[in-house]
């Protein structure tokens, strides 16, 4: 919690894009922080346990908020490879900016970046 509130940002958010599943509990702190409206990305790649559910990152339901011209904040909670940031990034083309944010690994803004990394919000 404690870099939750120390982290600084470099520029405002018109917009908070939360990746479901993972991205919803970060983006609800950081939302709780800055203030900025949130929304729900539904992209599934892994399981609960980590494991790959799909050879890709597949969108589960259609994107229903307006993004385009927003500056966004992008969030998830874990980024391995990299790829489901990806698909966000193309699927909210049209945005004027977009900064992405993972509890651990590597974002524009990451809390860590630890192989092995345990959240205190999974049983």
């Amino acid at each position: 919690m404690k870099r939750f509130e120390e982290i600084r940002f470099d520029e405002p958010f018109d917009l908070i894009v939360a990746i479901a599943n993972g991205g919803i509990i970060p983006a609800a702190l950081l939302n709780q922080r800055l203030d900025v409206e949130m929304q729900l990305l539904k992209i599934r790649l892994r399981d609960a346990s980590q494991q790959p559910m799909y050879e890709a990152p597949r969108l589960l339901a259609p994107v229903d908020f307006d993004y385009k011209g927003k500056t966004i904040l992008l969030v998830d909670d874990r980024v391995k490879t990299g790829s489901t940031f990806q698909l966000a990034l193309r699927l909210l083309e049209g945005a004027e900016k977009i900064k992405t944010f993972a509890v651990n690994g590597k974002a524009d803004y990451a809390l860590y970046n630890e192989p092995c990394f345990k959240f205190p919000w999974i049983i």
